[in-house]
């Protein structure tokens, strides 16, 4: 029930203060006098202690991203840019709120309510591509969806981007629960560009997970072909002995082209949903 929903809530946040607590009085301490944040992680915030599991979507540019995050949130905003041509070109965290609005990475990283204070340090040129879009979807309740621009190749990943990619993505995959790595069916060739950012993604490869979207468009001989490619590819990369988990599928309310795998399709749909209903019960801090 709703009631009990919310004495549940209620109590897991009392745990968590309690948690900060100890951690501020006792473990923060001995980090700063022992300058842990140059050679481990920074210190941790109470915002980001506290903040619902994040869910941090990377690709290329025309994989699907934010077509995926539209599924996932079940909403139609104005401010999802859906196109065949690289459209996001901005970083957009995709919040619980009652009603929709955008706030633009200034006021994103000062609001006490969002754990994106530590995105000052990147600086105001970044900032100017960050922004946080406020939605009344029931699935943000749970989670928080990280929207990121394509990934491009040759000197056009850094025309005009005014700040490190691959350092801001390695930020986020450090705070995020679960890492989605989108892929085109029809293009896997991983650039150089996105071969680095893949790179820095090394030490959370547990938190990887593949997305091989847009399937239903080639024919099931073709998909299979696409499929072991992409393992061989990802576990070039990431150099370890299990290779990451692969969700095929198209993600968006579109009718599948090639009804083939139809099956498999749904089955992947539904193992991404669980997934992402399960992280508020299996996330690490």
């Amino acid at each position: 029930s709703l009631e009990a929903d919310l004495k549940d809530r209620s109590s897991q946040r009392a745990v968590l203060r309690k948690l900060w607590s100890i951690y501020a009085e006792t473990v923060l301490p001995l980090e700063q006098q022992s300058f842990y944040d140059h050679f481990g992680a920074p210190p941790v915030s109470r915002e980001e202690f506290e903040a619902r599991p994040q869910v941090l979507l990377l690709g290329q540019y025309s994989t699907g991203k934010t077509s995926m995050v539209q599924w996932l949130t079940g909403m139609r905003s104005n401010h999802f840019d859906v196109r065949p041509q690289p459209s996001t070109d901005k970083f957009m965290a995709c919040v619980h709120g009652n009603e929709e609005c955008i706030i633009h990475g200034n006021a994103a990283a000062c609001l006490p309510q969002l754990p994106y204070q530590g995105l000052a340090q990147f600086g105001a040129d970044f900032l100017g591509s960050f922004q946080a879009l406020v939605l009344p979807s029931e699935r943000l309740r749970d989670i928080t969806l990280i929207d990121t621009p394509g990934v491009l190749s040759g000197r056009k990943q850094s025309i005009g981007r005014e700040y490190d990619f691959a350092k801001i993505s390695a930020w986020m995959a450090e705070r995020a629960d679960l890492v989605l790595l989108t892929f085109d069916a029809h293009k896997l060739d991983i650039s150089d560009e996105f071969q680095q950012v893949m790179e820095v993604l090394r030490p959370h490869a547990n938190k990887v997970r593949c997305v091989l979207n847009k399937a239903d468009q080639i024919d099931a001989s073709n998909l299979v072909r696409v499929y072991g490619a992409l393992l061989w590819n990802v576990g070039k990369v990431f150099q370890t002995p299990e290779v990451a988990r692969v969700f095929v599928s198209s993600f968006w309310d579109e009718a599948y082209r090639y009804q083939d795998h139809v099956t498999l399709f749904e089955e992947d749909k539904a193992a991404v949903l669980k997934e992402l209903e399960d992280l508020p019960h299996t996330a690490l801090l």
